[in-house]
C-alpha cells in the first residue's frame, strides 16, 4: 500500500472563460468545477484509479476542509486526515482559449503536534510506501520531514519544490522534481534533456536518493538511478489544464513499480497517463484517463 501525505492541501476550483476581462468588466461562465486537490490526494487518485492501493492523509480544516473530505468519500478514495482549526486553502485555475492563468493561497500554519498526528495515522496504516508531496504549511521545516521517512520500515517519496528539495538532509528515497524545481535544487541549467539529465545526477548523488524522477514537460521525462539514465519522450497531446500532470506521471510510476515493472516500463506508465491526463480539464477524471492509456506508445531511450 502506497500512503500519500499532503501537508496543505487544497479544494481546486477550475473556471474556463474566452478571455480575461478588463477592470470594471464581468466575464461569465457555465464551465467551473471544484475538485479535492493537492499532490498526494491527487497521485492517490490516480493510484486508486490504477487499482493500487492507497490511503490519504494530511491536514485538512474549515468548510474546504469538510468538502475535500465529502468528495473523496464520493469519489471512495481512502482516506483518513488529521482535523485542525485552521482551513483548507482554495486553488484557482482560470482557463482562457490562449493561457491558464492559476492563483493559489498560501494555506494554514502548521505545527509540530500536527505533523506528529500525521505520523501516527501513517502508522497506524503501516503502508510499503510513504508519499510526501506539495507545499509545507509555514512554519513546518524540511528538516522535519525527516520524523515521517525515520517513522517507519517504509520508502519514502518526496515531491515538494525546488527550495524544499535543495533544504532536505538525507533520508528519502525517491523524488520527483521538476523542470523548475530540478533547476532550484542543484542551480544548474535545465535548458536541454541532457542538461536536466546531469542536474538530476547531481540531486541524486548530492541528496542520497536512489532514484530521482524529473518531469519536464513537453519534453517528457527522466528517470536517473545508479545504473540507469533513461528519457522517455512526451506523447503529443492537445493541452488543456496542466494541473495534477506531474502528479500523475508521478502516481503511474510508484503503480507500475508496485506491480513489480522495470524502471522503463513505470516511467511509460507515468509520461502515458500524464499525457492523458493533461488533455482534461480538472483532476477528477482518473477511471476515463487511465482508461484511454496505452503506454506502448511512450518511446523510452537511454541517454
Amino acid at each position: 500500500m502506497i500512503a500519500t501525505i499532503t501537508l496543505n492541501p487544497a479544494v481546486d476550483y477550475t473556471v474556463r472563460i474566452d478571455t480575461l476581462p478588463g477592470p470594471d468588466e464581468i466575464a461569465r461562465t457555465d464551465t467551473a468545477r471544484l475538485d479535492p486537490g493537492g499532490k498526494g490526494i491527487n497521485v492517490s487518485t490516480y493510484l486508486d484509479a490504477l487499482g493500487t492501493a492507497t490511503v490519504a492523509t494530511g491536514l485538512v480544516g474549515g468548510v474546504h476542509g469538510d468538502y475535500l473530505q465529502a468528495a473523496l468519500d464520493r469519489a471512495s478514495i481512502p482516506h483518513d486526515f488529521v482535523e485542525t482549526e485552521h482551513a483548507t486553502r482554495l486553488n484557482t485555475t482560470v482557463l482562457t482559449s490562449t493561457a491558464e492563468y492559476k492563483i493559489n493561497q498560501a494555506g494554514p500554519v502548521g505545527t509540530d503536534s500536527q505533523l506528529d498526528a500525521v505520523v501516527a495515522v501513517v502508522k497506524r496504516h503501516d503502508p510499503e510506501r510513504v508519499l510526501i508531496a506539495g507545499s509545507l504549511p509555514e512554519q513546518i521545516r524540511p528538516a522535519s520531514l525527516t520524523r515521517i521517512a525515520t517513522a517507519g520500515s517504509w520508502s519514502t517519496v518526496i515531491d515538494v519544490s525546488g527550495q524544499t528539495l535543495g533544504a532536505l538532509p538525507a533520508g528519502f528515497d525517491i523524488c520527483k522534481p521538476n523542470r523548475t524545481e530540478l533547476s532550484v535544487a542543484t542551480n544548474r541549467p535545465v535548458e536541454s534533456v541532457s542538461a536536466c539529465c546531469s542536474a538530476a545526477k547531481a540531486l541524486r548523488e548530492d541528496g542520497g536518493f536512489e532514484v530521482v524522477v524529473g518531469s519536464l514537460d513537453t519534453d517528457g521525462a527522466i528517470l536517473v538511478t545508479e545504473t540507469e539514465n533513461l528519457h522517455a519522450q512526451a506523447v503529443e497531446t492537445d493541452v488543456v489544464d496542466t494541473t495534477g500532470g506531474g502528479d500523475a506521471l508521478l502516481a503511474g510510476f510508484l503503480s507500475a513499480r508496485d506491480d513489480g515493472e522495470s524502471y522503463r516500463d513505470a516511467l511509460r506508465l507515468g509520461v502515458e497517463l500524464a499525457s492523458c491526463a493533461v488533455g482534461v480539464q480538472g483532476t477528477s477524471l482518473p477511471q476515463a484517463i487511465v482508461r484511454d492509456c496505452d503506454p506502448t506508445r511512450v518511446p523510452v531511450t537511454p541517454i
